[in-house]
C-alpha cells in the first residue's frame, strides 16, 4: 500500500520524532497506521499548520498552509469530525489544536462509531499503541506524573485528613459547567477487536470544559448536567468501574473522567501488563486489617488490577515467607518481567490457599463473610451476601450437600460450625414480604434472554441476568417453575412455601413464567428467536426416571422413583399398601423410601449394589430414613421384577459379591445367599435420573454426549450452537441444586457478554479456581472446645412436613462463635493503584485506602524534566542494586 508520506509526517510531528530518523514513526507503526483510514495528504497538510495545544483559526491556518480559507475550513473540520484535532469556538470563531496520542487522539479517533465500524485499524492502533510504546516507560515515572491517573473513589478516602481536592472527583465536577458523555474509548476498542470483558461501555466516559464542547459539536458524546455527570459516576461505580482522569492538564486540573475495568483499560494495562503501576496509580495504597477481613472475597473479586487475593489468618507451623514483588522502580525490565497474559490469569487465591468453606462450595458463597455479619445481628447485609452467589439461600440450608462443613476446619478441633442452621436462620427474613432482600437492578438492556427449564440451574440463571437488566422469559413444561425442587424433594426435606417464596422474588425482579410450555414441542427455538430472543440457556435437568432393564419392570405396580416424587408433590401420588421395595441408595431413593413410608405403606425395604460406606446418599439421609423405620439392604442387585397376573408381586436379587466382601468387613457375620425372591406390592426404581430432550435441539449444532447430557464449555457453558447455552443436570448429569445454581451465576455472565456485538466470553474473566489452606499446617492447641448447636426436631409421625426447626438467635449468636475464621484477603502493593474499589465492598471496615505518595501532577511541558531526573535516580538503584547482590553472592560462597 502507497505511504501517504504529509500523514507520516503529521505523526512524526505529534510524536515530536524526526522523520526518517532511526527512532522516527514508520509506516508499520500504531501512530501512522490509526491515521491512514480517514486522513488524507491534503488533511495532513492542513493538520502540519496546527499547533500543540495552541487554537489557532481557519484564517490563521490557510495562511500557513498556503490554502483557501474555504477549503481549509473544510479540511480543519474533516480533522475534527476524525478525532485528530481539537475544536471549540473562542471568542466567536472556531478555533483548532491538535493534542498528544494518548491520552487525545488516539480515544477521539476511536469515538468516531461509524469510521471505526469502516476501519477497525482504527481500534487495533488504539490497542497497539500502549502494548508497543508501554514498555519504554516502566519505571520511569514517578508516582503522579504519569499520563492518565487513578483517581480514588470518593467514599473510599471520606475521613482521610490527608486527602486533597485534586484526588476527588466531585471537585473536577463541581468546578466545571460544561459535561458530556460518550462510550468509553478502550472497551470501544477491545470490542471492535472481539475482545471485549463484558463491561458498560455506553455512557461510561465524561468530558468536561473544552473537550465536552468538541464532543458535543462533533456528535462522539451527547450533553449532560452536572447532576447527570454524579449519576454516571455512581452507576459505574456500582457496576464495578474505577476513575481515571488524563493527567497532563496541570496540578488539578483535567478535561475528562474515565470509568475503567482492569480487564479493558489501556491505561491500566501498564499496571497490570508491564507491573508499571507507578505510572497510573494514585496516591493511595489499599491496606488490609486481618482481624476484622473474612475473606468473603468481595473486594477480590472486584480489584482491577488482581492486586487482591484471598490467602488464610490462622497461624501455620510452616508458613512461607512471600517473597516481594520485584519492580521496575529498581530492576532492569524486559519482556520476562511482563505479565502479557494478564487478562486470561486473574487469581482468586494465593498458592498457600484460603478458607476451605469458601473453597469447598461450589458457588464460593463467602461463608466465613456471612457467619461473621450474622454474629453481629446483620443479617440483611448476610443476606445480600450470600445471594451474590446464591440466590435461593432458604432452600439451600435445607437441601444442600454441605460441603463447606465436610471440610470446615472447625472439624478439627470438634464439630464443624453448624453453617447451614445459620443459613436457614438468615433467610427465614426473606420468606417474610416486607423484609424481603430484593437487589437493585443494574441497568436496562434491550436484549430478550430465553431460560428453558425452571429449575435451580435456570431459576439462578434467570435471576443473575434480571439482575443485571434483562427481560428474561423461563419456559417451563410443568405446571409449576421449580423443577426438581419443587416436584423432585419431598416437602418434608423442602416445604413448598420456600420455594415460592424465593421464586417470587423472581417475579418482583420481572422475570416472567410461561409454565406448562414445552420448548421444541408447544414452541421450537427458532420461532423463539424470530420473537427476538437473543440466547437461550437450556437446564431441562435429569427429570426422567432411568430404567432397570430387566424382566417384569412393566408389570402394573412398578414406578419409576423421580415419576414418582413428582406424583407425591402435584398431590396424585397411587395409594400404597404392604411391602414396597425401592431399588436404589442415592438421596432420591431414600426421598422416595420415605414418601412410601408415608403414603400407607406396611413396610418399605430399600437394595441398593453399593456397602453401606459407599452409598451415594448422604449420611444424615440415611439415619433419617432408618430412623423412620427403613431398612436397608446393601450389596444386592435386582435380576428380575416379579409377577403374578400383570401386577408386581417381588424381585429376585443377587448378591453383588465384589460389594459383599467390602461390606463384610463392617458385618463378619452377615449371612451370604447367591440369590433371593423378596415378596413387594410395589416396586419404586430410584437407580439414577435420565435426560429428556424431545424435539428441543432439532436444528441446532448443540451435541450430546453418549449419557445424553449436553456438551458445553465447562468455563463458559456454552454449546457447540453459539447461542445456546446449557447448565445443571442437563450438562452434567444428576448433581446436586448448589452445582445447578453455580452454573447458572456463569452461564448469566457469559450470556451477558453474548448478547453483545465483539464481547469474548473469557477475557477478564476469573476461573473461581479456588484452594483451601493446608490444614495439616495448623496450630489448632490453644482452642477451647464447643458443642455445636442443633436444630430442634417437632416430632416424627411421618407427615409432608419438614420436622427441623430453625434456630434461635441465641443458637446462632452461639454457633456463629464458634467459627475460626480461617481466612483474610492479602495485598499485593506493587500492583494496588488505589482505586478504593475494595473499600466500597467491604462490609467489615476491614479494608481502606492508606495515603503513601504525594504526587500531585504536572503539566506537559513540566513533565520532562521531572521525568528525566526520575530516569536517573532510578539507574542509580539499579546499579546499586545490581552490587549489593554481588557482595552478597560473594559473601555467600
Amino acid at each position: 500500500m502507497t505511504v501517504k508520506l504529509k500523514v507520516l509526517e503529521f505523526a512524526n510531528k505529534v510524536s515530536r520524532k524526526k522523520m526518517g530518523a532511526k527512532n522516527g514513526i514508520k509506516p508499520t507503526d500504531p501512530e501512522y497506521r490509526i491515521l491512514e483510514p480517514v486522513v488524507s495528504d491534503e488533511m495532513a497538510e492542513a493538520a502540519l499548520c496546527l499547533e500543540f495545544r495552541k487554537p489557532q483559526t481557519a484564517a490563521q491556518v490557510a495562511e500557513r498552509c498556503g490554502k483557501p480559507l474555504e477549503r481549509t475550513s473544510q479540511l480543519l473540520w474533516e480533522l475534527a469530525m476524525a478525532g485528530v484535532c481539537f475544536v471549540n469556538r473562542i471568542d466567536g470563531v472556531d478555533q483548532y489544536w491538535y493534542d498528544t496520542w494518548v491520552p487525545g487522539i488516539m480515544e477521539m479517533m476511536t469515538n468516531n462509531k461509524e469510521n471505526v465500524r469502516k476501519y477497525p485499524q482504527i481500534a487495533e492502533s488504539f490497542e497497539a499503541y500502549g502494548r508497543v510504546r508501554g514498555a519504554a516507560t516502566a519505571g520511569n515515572f514517578p508516582v503522579g506524573i504519569g499520563l492518565m491517573r487513578v483517581i480514588p473513589i470518593e467514599s473510599a478516602i471520606d475521613g482521610n485528613s490527608r486527602r486533597a481536592s485534586y484526588e476527588e472527583v466531585s471537585t473536577y465536577l463541581n468546578e466545571n459547567d460544561i459535561f458530556s458523555v460518550s462510550d468509553c474509548s478502550c472497551r470501544t476498542a477491545r470490542e471492535a477487536m472481539g475482545e471485549g470483558c463484558g463491561h458498560l461501555k455506553e455512557d461510561m466516559c465524561i468530558q468536561m470544559g473544552h473537550a465536552a464542547e468538541y464532543y458535543i459539536r462533533t456528535g462522539r458524546g451527547r450533553e449532560i448536567t452536572r447532576a447527570e455527570a454524579f449519576e454516571i459516576i455512581r452507576r459505574a461505580e456500582e457496576n464495578g468501574l474505577m476513575h481515571q482522569i488524563p493527567n497532563t492538564d496541570g496540578p488539578g486540573k483535567t478535561h475528562a473522567i474515565c470509568n475503567c475495568c482492569g480487564c479493558s483499560c489501556l491505561s491500566l494495562r501498564t499496571a497490570e501488563m508491564f507491573i508499571n503501576t507507578d505510572m497510573v496509580r494514585s496516591n493511595y495504597v489499599s491496606h488490609i486489617d486481618p482481624q476484622k477481613c473474612m475473606a468473603c472475597g468481595e473486594c477480590v473479586e472486584t480489584c482491577p488490577t488482581n492486586a487482591l487475593q484471598l490467602g488464610q489468618k490462622l497461624c501455620a507451623l510452616n508458613a512461607p515467607a512471600r517473597p516481594p514483588r520485584e519492580t521496575p522502580r529498581d530492576n532492569d525490565w524486559g519482556p520476562e518481567n511482563w505479565n502479557p497474559d494478564y487478562r486470561y490469569n486473574r487469581k482468586d487465591v494465593v498458592d498457600t490457599g484460603t478458607s476451605p468453606c469458601k473453597s469447598s462450595c461450589p458457588a464460593h458463597i463467602g461463608v466465613q463473610g456471612y457467619i461473621k455479619l450474622a454474629s453481629q445481628g446483620r443479617y440483611r447485609d448476610a443476606l445480600e451476601l450470600i445471594k451474590k452467589e446464591n440466590p435461593f439461600p432458604a432452600v439451600c440450608g435445607r437441601i444442600c450437600p454441605r460441603h463447606c462443613e465436610s471440610d470446615c476446619t472447625r472439624g478439627d478441633i470438634d464439630d464443624p460450625i453448624a453453617i447451614d442452621e445459620i443459613k436457614k436462620f438468615i433467610a427465614e427474613q426473606d420468606l417474610n414480604a416486607q423484609h424481603r432482600f430484593i437487589p437493585r437492578v443494574k441497568n436496562t438492556y434491550p436484549q430478550k434472554i430465553a431460560v428453558v427449564g425452571a429449575g435451580p440451574a435456570g431459576l439462578s440463571c434467570a435471576y443473575y441476568l434480571a439482575v443485571e437488566g434483562y427481560s428474561v422469559t423461563v419456559f417451563e413444561k410443568e405446571t409449576l417453575p421449580g423443577g426438581m425442587l419443587t416436584l423432585g424433594i419431598p416437602a418434608f426435606r423442602l416445604e413448598k412455601n420456600l420455594v415460592n417464596a424465593e421464586i417470587e422474588i423472581l417475579k418482583e425482579l420481572g422475570v416472567t413464567f410461561r409454565t406448562g410450555v414445552e420448548v421444541g414441542k408447544d414452541a421450537t427455538l427458532e420461532a423463539l428467536r424470530a420473537q427476538g430472543y437473543a440466547a437461550f440457556y437450556l437446564a431441562i435437568g435429569a427429570q426422567a426416571s432411568r430404567k432397570l432393564n430387566i424382566v417384569g419392570e412393566d408389570s402394573s405396580g412398578v414406578f419409576g422413583g423421580v415419576d414418582f416424587l413428582r406424583q407425591v408433590n402435584l398431590g396424585s401420588a397411587p395409594e400404597l399398601h404392604g411391602r414396597v421395595i425401592v431399588i436404589g441408595g442415592g438421596n432420591v431413593a431414600i426421598d422416595v423410601a420415605r414418601s412410601a413410608a408415608r403414603l400407607g405403606a406396611a413396610s418399605v425395604d430399600m437394595y441398593c449394589l453399593e456397602s453401606r460406606p459407599e452409598m451415594p446418599a448422604l449420611q444424615e439421609e440415611i439415619e433419617e430414613a432408618e430412623a423412620e423405620g427403613i431398612t436397608i439392604h446393601n450389596g444386592w442387585g435386582p435380576k428380575r421384577i416379579l409377577s403374578a397376573n400383570g401386577c408386581v408381586s417381588g424381585v429376585e436379587f443377587k448378591r453383588c459379591l465384589s460389594v459383599f466382601d467390602e461390606y463384610q468387613r463392617f458385618h463378619p457375620t452377615y449371612d451370604e445367599t447367591d440369590l433371593t425372591s423378596v415378596e413387594a406390592s410395589f416396586v419404586l426404581v430410584a437407580i439414577g435420573q435420565g435426560i429428556q430432550w424431545g424435539r428441543l435441539l432439532e436444528g441446532s449444532a448443540a451435541v450430546l454426549n453418549p449419557n445424553g447430557t449436553l456438551q458445553a464449555d465447562p468455563l463458559t457453558y456454552q454449546t457447540a450452537q453459539p447461542d445456546i447455552f446449557a447448565g445443571g443436570d442437563a450438562h452434567t448429569g444428576p448433581r446436586f441444586a448448589i452445582d445447578a445454581i453455580a452454573a447458572g451465576k456463569q452461564a448469566a455472565i457469559s450470556i451477558h457478554r453474548f448478547v453483545h456485538p465483539g464481547q469474548s466470553l473469557t477475557i477478564g474473566r476469573s476461573p473461581r479456581a479456588y484452594q483451601s489452606l493446608d490444614k495439616k499446617d495448623l496450630d489448632l492447641q490453644g482452642y477451647d472446645r464447643m458443642p455445636r448447636q442443633k436444630p430442634a426436631h417437632i416430632g416424627r409421625d411421618r407427615g409432608f412436613y419438614d420436622p427441623r426447626v430453625t434456630f434461635t438467635e441465641e443458637q446462632v449468636r452461639q454457633e456463629t462463635a464458634r467459627c475460626l475464621s480461617c481466612g483474610a484477603t492479602v495485598v499485593d502493593e506493587a500492583l494496588c493503584v488505589g482505586c478504593g474499589m475494595c473499600v466500597t465492598r467491604c462490609k467489615f471496615d476491614a479494608v481502606s485506602l492508606v495515603r503513601e505518595y504525594d504526587g500531585v501532577g504536572a503539566a506537559l511541558p513540566d513533565m520532562k524534566p521531572i521525568v528525566i531526573r526520575h530516569m536517573l535516580k532510578r539507574k542509580v538503584k539499579i546499579a546499586q542494586k545490581k552490587v549489593t547482590r554481588k557482595v552478597k553472592a560473594i559473601l555467600k560462597n
